[in-house]
Formats: structure tokens, C-alpha cells, sequence
């Protein structure tokens, strides 16, 4: 059976607590609690910047009480401030719809939506609401209960105001302070988590509550996740590390997990795993980090994506410098495939070129432009040295057929010596 004051112990040895309000330990460990984390629909998927405050549900569930996660596509049309140096672009309503599609598909898969379950995970959507509200009810019933005093007083408002903010933004905290004020009074919730950035929204709620309502809530805010040299975490060279696979795909979602910093890997852990206290400190004292990297990026992939696309990511991550065998390479996508050969040099020639070279030394050098070899001879002494391979299988003569099985049809992965790759691709 769960303890529901395990919730602040388990946030507390994982580092995932940056403030709370005064009693808000106490609430959670003398009854179940309904709490709530907002996430604004801007894109059609969450990314790893937002699993952060996910787990916070996930956590918050495994003890024994209930989460409320909660669409905005009212909030989605407005923008919050908080963080941002500059106003960003609104959506229209069939594109916010779009995207809480697809933010609910995620989050089914880290919390229990099943109605059988005592706290079973719940979802709104603040459209609901606010879709109802007209603008005269809502300065008369939200707006009259807090000061432009106080809401200037924000971070979130401060940072912003050298660089310009409309109404429109200076209005997210008091929507999202209704927002909490409206779960409060329908669903019961005592509380609403975030990330630290939210720490001023937030409040705002609590103090909604007690104005409006006489009523006692909480915050819960964890830090922000930051690389160790101080910049922001989840992103890659290509932008942000998305959980939709048609928008970062498991390999490459795989991939980045594996090459994180060695420095940042212990937080990461506590954070992002749901291995217990004592399976993280044996991952965190392993001599060699890659393996503790390894066992994260199997998790993490396993739960966001599937154990297929664990597994094909994986073999896919050896295609290069690893022992994948050709049978194995050959299963995996094409996609998957040119994402691992991205950044190769490469060459494109015609089947009918392909089909009419004599020997694998002619390909090597004649028939792909040079791309691998700059002349026959060359080619020659680097195959009788034993350091060509084609598809992972080892040329052992020079005058070899061009006979080799494409892989997906119309490529051929070429190595020459032990680090140096090269693909070709075979064009009808």
C-alpha cells in the first residue's frame, strides 16, 4: 500500500523540490490530495523540459494521491510570460485542439487514466471554463480580487516589463489563479505543481483561493532542470527533444540520453528514472558512466516509445561502431538507417553504374567518384591490409564482384580502417 507522505520524502532524496508553501507537507501526509499541473497545448507534443514536472504527477499518484493534469486551450491562447524575453505567437483554436490531442496520448503514458483506480489520473481542459466565462463576468469575479500591486510584483512581470508586456500576458496569472480557484471549488484540489518558473502563478492561485474562497491551498514547485554549465536542458544540435517520434525519433531520442554530460547524469537520474533510491545510487556509482547512461536511455525509450523501438534504436546506435550484424541492420527503417548515417560523406550513383562495375576496387574509387578511395591502388593495399568492410562484412580481395546485398534496397555502408564511414546510395 502507498504512504502518502512517501510523495515529499521521494521528491526530496531525487532533488525535485525547489519551494513549498507552509503546510503543504502536512496536507499530503494526513489525507489523499488532489493535485494539478497545467500544460499549455503550443505544441502538438510535450518535450523533456515538460517530463521534468511530469514526474512530479507520476510521483505524486504512486503515493496514493490523485493527479489532475490540465490542458490549457484557454491558457494556450494567451502565452505565459514566465521565462520568456519576448511574446510568443497564438494559436488558433483547431491548432490547440490538435495539440491537446496529442498531449493527452503522452501523458496516458505515464499516469493511470483507468476509472477503476482509487486515485485514478484525471484531465481537464481550462477551455471548458473559461469558454463560458464572458469578459465583464470575469473583471467583475476574478479580477476584482487581486491588485495590479501584486501581480506587478511578480518575477514573471518584472523581467518583462524593460522588454514590453501586453495585457494580454500580464493576464496569464490571473487566469491561471482561476484556474486553480475553479478546480478547487469543483474537483477538490489542494494543490498545484510546476516547475520553479511557475512559483509566481502559482501563488497567485493559493492566495486566489484564500481571497475568493476563504480556503486553504498549496504550492509545489521543483527546479528547473539546467545543463551543469548553466544552460537550459533538452535540447539537441536540432532543437528540442520531443516525446512524438514523428518529431524526434526514438533512435534519436535513444541517442540523446546516451550522450549526455557525465556531470549532469546523477540529477538526471533522480529526476527522470523510476528505479528506486537504491538501484540509482548502484547506477551512480558504476566506474564507467556509459552504463548508468544506458540504463536510463533503455528506460526512458522503453516508456515514452516501445521495447521495438528500444531495441531498434539500439542496434541501430552499433550500425556504426559496434557489432550489429548485417541481418540485424537490415531490419531496421529506413528512416532510423539515414538518421545513423547522417553526417557521412556520401555519394550517389546510378543502379545501371552500380550493376555495370567490374570489381569492388572500382567502385571504391572509379564508379563513387573517389568518395572513399582517391585511386586504385590505394584501395588495393588498404583491402590486402584488412581494412575495408562493405555492409559490416570484411572485403578480403581486391578483385571481388559488386555483388553486395543493399540495404533498404539502395545503400551500402562502406569502412575504411576502423573509424572512418562512408555511404552510398544506389539510385534507379
Amino acid at each position: 500500500m502507498p504512504n502518502l507522505a512517501d510523495f515529499i520524502k521521494e521528491l526530496r532524496w531525487r532533488g525535485m523540490i525547489h519551494d513549498m508553501t507552509p503546510g503543504a507537507e502536512e496536507q499530503l501526509a494526513k489525507q489523499k490530495t488532489l493535485g494539478y499541473i497545467g500544460f499549455d497545448p503550443t505544441a502538438k507534443s510535450l518535450h523533456i523540459g515538460n517530463l521534468a514536472t511530469v514526474m512530479l504527477l507520476v510521483h505524486l499518484q504512486r503515493s496514493g494521491h490523485q493527479p489532475i493534469a490540465l490542458v490549457g486551450g484557454a491558457t494556450g491562447m494567451v502565452g505565459d510570460p514566465s521565462g520568456k524575453s519576448a511574446e510568443r505567437n497564438l494559436l488558433d483554436e483547431g491548432t490547440l485542439r490538435e495539440n491537446q490531442a496529442g498531449v493527452r496520448k503522452q501523458l496516458e503514458k505515464f499516469l493511470d487514466f483507468d476509472a477503476a483506480a482509487e486515485n485514478q489520473a484525471i484531465l481537464v481542459n481550462n477551455y471548458d471554463w473559461f469558454g463560458k466565462i464572458g469578459f465583464l463576468d470575469f473583471l467583475r469575479d476574478a479580477g476584482k480580487h487581486l491588485t495590479v500591486n501584486y501581480m506587478m510584483a511578480k518575477d514573471s512581470v518584472k523581467k518583462r516589463l524593460e522588454t514590453g508586456l501586453s495585457f494580454t500576458e500580464f493576464s496569464y496569472q490571473l487566469l491561471q489563479g482561476y484556474d486553480f480557484y475553479h478546480l478547487y471549488q469543483h474537483h477538490g484540489v489542494k494543490l498545484q505543481m510546476g516547475g520553479s518558473d511557475q512559483w509566481g502563478n502559482i501563488t497567485t492561485g493559493t492566495e486566489f483561493i484564500r481571497r475568493k474562497a476563504s480556503g486553504d491551498a498549496f504550492a509545489l514547485t521543483a527546479p528547473l532542470i539546467t545543463k551543469s554549465d548553466g544552460t537550459k536542458f533538452g535540447k539537441s544540435e536540432s532543437g528540442n527533444v520531443w516525446l512524438d517520434a514523428d518529431m524526434t525519433s526514438p533512435y534519436k531520442f535513444y541517442q540523446f540520453w546516451l550522450n549526455v554530460a557525465d556531470d549532469d547524469l546523477s540529477r538526471l537520474l533522480r529526476v527522470f528514472s523510476l528505479k528506486s533510491q537504491e538501484e540509482v545510487e548502484a547506477l551512480e556509482q558504476m566506474p564507467n558512466p556509459n552504463e548508468a547512461k544506458r540504463a536510463l536511455a533503455e528506460e526512458l525509450t522503453t516508456r515514452i516509445h516501445s521495447t521495438e523501438d528500444f531495441e531498434n534504436a539500439r542496434v541501430a546506435s552499433t550500425i556504426l561502431f559496434g557489432n550489429a550484424a548485417l541481418e540485424k541492420i537490415r531490419s531496421i527503417d529506413e528512416k532510423t538507417l539515414l538518421e545513423v548515417f547522417e553526417g557521412l560523406p556520401q555519394e550517389t550513383i546510378s543502379r545501371s553504374e552500380y550493376e555495370a562495375t567490374g570489381s569492388v576496387v572500382d567502385l571504391l574509387s572509379e564508379t563513387t567518384h573517389q568518395l572513399v578511395f582517391k585511386s586504385k591502388g590505394e584501395a588495393r593495399r588498404m583491402i590486402q591490409q584488412g581494412g575495408v568492410s562493405i555492409n559490416k562484412e570484411k572485403i578480403t580481395s581486391s578483385d571481388a564482384e559488386v555483388n553486395f546485398p543493399l540495404l533498404q534496397g539502395k545503400y551500402l555502408l562502406v569502412q575504411r580502417g576502423k573509424k572512418k564511414h562512408f555511404l552510398v546510395r544506389v539510385e534507379e
